[in-house]
């Protein structure tokens, strides 16, 4: 995806957006829709681990880290 600036001499050129092209947005999966496929994983760690408290952030991580990004 470009963006187009206008130059002095009335040109439009083009602004590369870095990232954008691999936005879930754009291949139809929305940042709920990933949220939510990691809250999935990391409660199946958590239930894995009979839930014993204190392990939640490493579970998140481990989820982010585990589920692929649709982008």
């Amino acid at each position: 995806m470009e963006l187009l600036k206008e130059t002095k001499s009335g040109a439009k050129q083009p602004i590369p957006v870095i990232g954008v092209e691999s936005s879930p947005m754009l291949h139809g999966e929305s940042d709920c829709d990933q949220f939510s496929r990691t809250a999935e994983c990391a409660y199946y760690k958590a239930e894995a681990r009979g839930f014993e408290p204190g392990h939640e952030m490493e579970d998140w991580l481990a989820a982010e880290a585990e589920v692929p990004f649709a982008g």
